[in-house]
């Protein structure tokens, strides 16, 4: 018997067949159909970051700035009678302290913030409410240099402002990356000077994408757990090749410290903005002149369009790159130069974006078929244009109650009653049943009733004729697009049975 074949005796047998369970064990784990899922569930994230952030620190820059404030008046001028004898007197003298006081107690305040360098001459990105109302600004570099920055341009609506200082040398600048590749769950890095610290690095995950945090028209933040504090704004977040995929910005918490919710402006938005306030020193949006409205389930099947998509067209303004092009109320915007419209912010988001004097597609959803327009974008402008008419309104119609809606025709006394334009045309509500559906849905006295299933209507009457049209077609709800006393406009569906 040769020796590999000889029986193992006792304890050693023992041993032997705990040593083969193990190396059988340590087989099956390295095997390619456990070694995925068992690896991800004992991963901590990348085993360093030390290489990236050594290529990338010195680009981030601390912001301070310092602003003269004034002081407030301690003491009241006390109030007298008119015609008072010392009236002049008490005038003179806490006119006299105050001033005194304004020169003594007027203070220099600073701040501190983040930013980074996108060009090796000079160019810095940051926040604006990092910057806003300094004085003086100053971007302190990680070799311990302090450079005197001189505000470009500023964006604030989103929040974005670009600097610039004067060099000795070439800087150390990163680049732009691509957001939109960015997935829930990928590591980012943020670099900045939470708490007045310095340079400090943390890291995470993307936790979500595309969040709406009411701050703006264009909110599309990345939200990542890498903690950001107070003091990260405007400071960069990286992916893990080195590049800038957003603009940390904003935190949610009590205390004002990290609980793990930050945002960040993402590259895609921040980029375009950049490039304008570089070569104009200002941000120059396009604009169709139109307002939209989200499509929800009960307008899209009154539409006739199947699942909620697109933006919706409530108003379009007179003169404006829309009602050139032919768009109309009730249009539903699906596609815009070329890409899909999804949602409201989409359409916002697409349209500013896009460079004044283009032309471009527009594809619609109009009485439930497509259709393409041709449209050129114009420069938005500082306010919206007047609201168009919408035709002449019927005096003779009688007050007439459908749907839990009390209607009249648009009188002079009900014009000023409710404080309707002149220019607004259609039935007037006076009244809504509580607990019914129009109730429900918002429907108030003083809204003006201006279109019911995409027909324009002048009177109670026609409210009426539409709604029994509707019933005739089998349809569930009517479409009504109603306009306050101002103009503004939105649709409503309301159930018809």
């Amino acid at each position: 018997m040769s020796p590999s074949a000889r029986p193992v005796p006792g304890r050693s047998r023992v041993l032997y067949r705990r040593l083969a369970a193990l190396a059988l064990a340590l087989a099956i784990i390295g095997s390619p159909f456990v070694a995925g899922p068992l690896a991800a569930a004992s991963g901590k994230g990348p085993d360093t970051v030390a290489d990236v952030a050594e290529k990338v620190m010195d680009a981030v820059v601390n912001i301070s700035t310092s602003q003269t404030v004034a002081a407030a008046r301690s003491v009241p001028t006390p109030q007298l009678p008119p015609g008072s004898p010392f009236e002049d007197f008490f005038d003179e003298f806490f006119k006299h302290r105050q001033d005194e006081e304004g020169q003594n107690r007027s203070r220099r305040v600073s701040s501190l913030g983040s930013g980074f360098v996108i060009d090796p001459s000079g160019f810095i990105v940051t926040n604006n409410h990092v910057i806003a109302d300094a004085d003086e600004i100053y971007a302190n570099f990680n070799d311990g240099t302090k450079l005197k920055a001189e505000l470009i341009g500023r964006d604030t609506k989103t929040d974005i402002a670009l600097l610039k200082v004067t060099p000795e040398k070439p800087l150390t600048a990163v680049k732009f990356g691509d957001s939109e590749k960015l997935r829930v769950g990928d590591w980012v890095m943020a670099i900045g000077n939470p708490f007045g610290l310095g340079g400090t690095l943390t890291v995470g995950v993307v936790s979500a994408r595309n969040r709406d945090i009411n701050s703006g028209p264009y909110d599309n933040f990345i939200q990542t757990d890498a903690a950001i504090n107070r003091g990260n704004s405007g400071g960069p977040l990286f992916n893990m090749a080195g590049d800038v995929v957003g603009v940390n910005t904003a935190i949610i918490s009590p205390s004002g410290g990290s609980i793990g919710i930050g945002f960040a402006v993402p590259a895609s938005t921040v980029q375009p903005v950049v490039a304008q306030l570089q070569q104009f020193k200002e941000v120059r949006r396009g604009w169709i002149g139109v307002r939209i409205q989200t499509v929800t389930d009960d307008l899209a099947e009154s539409l006739g369009m199947g699942k909620p998509r697109g933006a919706l067209v409530g108003v379009v303004n007179d003169g404006s790159p829309a009602q050139k092009a032919g768009l109309k109320p009730g249009d539903v915007i699906v596609k815009f130069d070329g890409r899909d419209v999804k949602t409201v912010r989409d359409l916002t988001r697409t349209v500013a974006d896009t460079m004044a004097d283009r032309e471009v597609d527009v594809v619609v959803v109009r009485q439930g078929k497509e259709d393409t327009l041709r449209l050129k974008v114009a420069r938005m402008p500082d306010e919206d244009k007047a609201e168009p008419g919408q035709g002449a309104d019927d005096p003779k119609a009688a007050p007439r109650k459908t749907l839990g809606l009390e209607l009249s025709p648009i009188t002079e006394d009900l014009r000023r009653r409710y404080n309707i334009k002149s220019s607004i045309t259609g039935a007037v509500i006076t009244s809504v049943e509580s607990g019914t559906d129009a109730a429900d849905k918002g429907l108030k006295a003083g809204l003006v009733i201006v279109q019911v299933g995409q027909e324009a209507v002048s009177s109670p009457a026609d409210v009426q004729k539409q709604i029994d049209a509707l019933r005739k077609q089998k349809k569930k709800s009517a479409l009504f697009l109603v306009s306050d006393g101002q103009g503004e406009q939105q649709f409503v569906t309301v159930p018809l049975d």
